[in-house]
């Protein structure tokens, strides 16, 4: 059960970010001007995608006081970093972000220092 605290704090916290690189995407880039500025990101803030993604955010705290009671934190943490790869895969097929060899490798050693850390419970 442990886990499932786990997996539901990343996929929360993946699609608050991705929710809100898509909504922020939709609306553009900040104006210049001062009060132009807030009116933008007044009209973010009341856009119910963006609630959403704030409303995971939270969701992801609540399932991450959950792994805090099954886990060490030492122990859970590095798991967070998996929402990297998600994050990274589904904006390549969600927003056509560019994959490069750099990422690619990064993402591979994310992958390998969870696989180290998880040897050690």
């Amino acid at each position: 059960m442990g886990y499932l605290y786990i997996i539901g704090t990343i996929l929360f916290t993946v699609y608050g970010q991705l929710m809100l690189k898509w909504r922020i995407e939709k609306f553009g880039s900040l104006p210049p001007g001062a009060i132009d500025k807030v009116f933008f990101l007044l009209q973010l803030l009341l856009d119910p995608f963006i609630l959403s993604g704030f409303f995971s955010a939270f969701t992801a705290s609540i399932f991450w006081m959950g792994a805090m009671t099954k886990f060490d934190i030492s122990y859970a943490y590095p798991f967070m970093s998996l929402s990297f790869v998600l994050v990274f895969l589904l904006s390549v097929f969600l927003f056509q972000e560019p994959v490069t060899v750099q990422k690619v490798v990064g993402l591979s050693f994310i992958v390998i220092g969870i696989i180290i850390t998880s040897q050690s419970l």
